[in-house]
């Protein structure tokens, strides 16, 4: 139990010294880990496979934010080049 604590802590904190803790990393590797050693002494694979898959789901989750983004710029713009072509529609009448 302690060697495998031991080992954990070591891989979490070797993480977030090598900017691997960054993007959802440290978070899946302590849920990794967890669920690794409640599942039979495997917590050190839990860890780096909750590290992948940690830093997997915040990229998509970014790459989602940024369209969301994209999308609202891109409406605000038309409805505002909208605007424009009604208020000169309006000006030559």
């Amino acid at each position: 139990m302690k060697s495998t604590l031991a080992t954990l802590t070591l891989a979490v904190a070797m993480a977030a010294t090598s900017g691997l803790a960054s993007a959802g990393c440290l978070k899946g590797a302590v849920v990794g880990g967890v669920a690794g050693h409640v599942a039979g002494s495997h917590g050190l694979a839990g860890a780096a496979a909750g590290c992948a898959i940690g830093h997997h789901m915040s990229k998509k989750k970014e790459k989602e934010q940024a369209a969301q983004q994209q999308a609202a710029a891109q409406a605000q713009a038309n409805s505002q080049a909208q605007a424009q072509a009604q208020a000169q529609a309006t000006k030559k009448k």
